[in-house]
């Protein structure tokens, strides 16, 4: 393990990951649906280019997230996460200005490629300094992430109401002060560890980055993680519209959904610390289970108590299981190979995210039906139960590269 006394403070770095990942996931990704009506209505954009722009965010997103990574384990953790906020720094600042419509796309695209460069080096970082809270460390990021869609909940309405018209416009400056307010946050405090050198100029030979996309154990992850993006995608586009479809107020719905919130920010550090005690695949496979549950109950009855129930269980499970499966990728390696194996199954996740809102929509619209789409949802989701209970069986060691003298001592089972 890393020597403690060589560690920055905990705290302090923590607060670093989660003020980034509410600026890359949050501000960068997430609130453009808040902020989407006034602005549409000010530049006069159709629902079809509004969704393009959201989908340029995903496509430079998917994009570059490997050459994220390759970035952080060539040149450190650190550089790679305060150019990714520099990125967004300026895609925020120009989207606060811009009009033209192919403008626009260049800058949503700006917002994607920025976070490539700064989630997952973020969340690298973390993981390589505290291997024995490996859990709890990338838990408090979901948690943080859960807390920044409250945040922002409050922040964009009132913004609108303050500056009317323009309001969307200093919700995009907002969002850039703070990505250079975290960038400068990032220099002063953030280090990158010692033990992710991989040789002359810190860059991993291609070949162990070969063995890493096609190792056995990391296509496993990842392809859970695919499943973690599909099914929190669909879940979030289009769950609420199911409620409403069956019968409910938007209001219900709303606060059901609020709830689920608030559950959330908890349930990420609290998973991740079980994980750190009980095991990285039993507390995986547990989560996994509970969200599957939740995922069926909808089908089964569209009553008040079976919706009211599902938002309870996602509430209570699903940031656990972002924050698990992100810490068994990072399980699967070698400290220095970390940035790359995050990047890789990272890829999935956007993948699946990508995917996830276009088959569900296609099925509903053939079928007129919301229980088909999640009935795709729940059959993904079991077999992403089953893979988790091949995660509990790796065997101990990395499944890439060897592990550092300084680390290897401590290198923990995750079964």
């Amino acid at each position: 393990m890393l020597q403690t006394k060589a560690r920055p403070n905990t705290v302090v770095m923590v607060l670093c990951g989660m003020f980034t990942a509410l600026v890359v996931i949050v501000f960068a990704r997430l609130a453009y649906g808040l902020i989407l009506p006034p602005m549409r209505a000010d530049l006069g954009l159709s629902y079809q280019q509004a969704g393009t722009l959201a989908t340029v965010t995903a496509l430079g997103y998917l994009g570059f997230v490997l050459a994220g990574g390759g970035a952080a384990a060539r040149w450190g953790a650190r550089p790679a996460v305060v150019f990714g906020l520099a990125t967004v720094a300026v895609g925020f600042a120009g989207l606060s200005v811009a009009s033209a419509y192919p403008l626009l796309i260049m800058l949503m695209a700006v917002l994607g490629f920025g976070t490539a460069f700064s989630f997952a080096p973020m969340v690298s970082l973390l993981a390589t300094w505290y291997p024995d809270k490996r859990g709890l460390v990338i838990g408090c990021i979901t948690g943080g992430i859960g807390a920044g869609m409250l945040l922002i909940g409050l922040l964009v309405p009132w913004l609108h109401t303050l500056f009317g018209d323009d309001g969307w416009r200093v919700t995009w400056g907002v969002f850039a002060a703070g990505a250079v307010a975290v960038g400068v946050l990032v220099i002063a405090f953030v280090r990158d560890p010692p033990s992710t050198q991989t040789g002359a100029g810190g860059r991993p030979p291609s070949a162990d980055k070969w063995q890493i996309y096609r190792h056995p154990r990391m296509l496993t992850v990842a392809a859970v993680y695919g499943i973690v993006g599909l099914t929190y995608i669909v879940q979030a586009v289009f769950m609420v519209s199911f409620m409403v479809e069956s019968g409910f107020t938007e209001a219900t719905a709303g606060r059901f959904l609020a709830m689920m919130g608030l559950l959330s920010v908890a349930a990420g550090p609290l998973w991740g610390m079980l994980s750190d005690r009980w095991g990285r695949g039993n507390a995986l496979t547990t989560a996994m289970s509970l969200v599957t549950l939740a995922m069926a109950l909808p089908l089964i009855n569209q009553s008040l108590p079976m919706f009211f129930v599902h938002f309870l269980l996602m509430g209570c499970s699903v940031n656990g299981m972002f924050a698990l499966i992100q810490a068994s990728s990072t399980d699967q390696v070698a400290p220095r190979y970390i940035p790359i194996a995050f990047s890789f199954v990272t890829l999935f996740f956007a993948g699946g995210q990508f995917v996830g809102p276009v088959v569900a929509g296609w099925l509903i619209e053939t079928t007129g039906d919301f229980r088909t789409a999640f009935g795709f949802t729940f059959i993904g989701l079991a077999i992403g139960v089953y893979l988790t209970l091949r995660i509990r069986r790796f065997p101990r060691g990395f499944a890439v590269g060897q592990p550092l003298a300084a680390t290897a001592a401590t290198h923990r089972s995750r079964g």
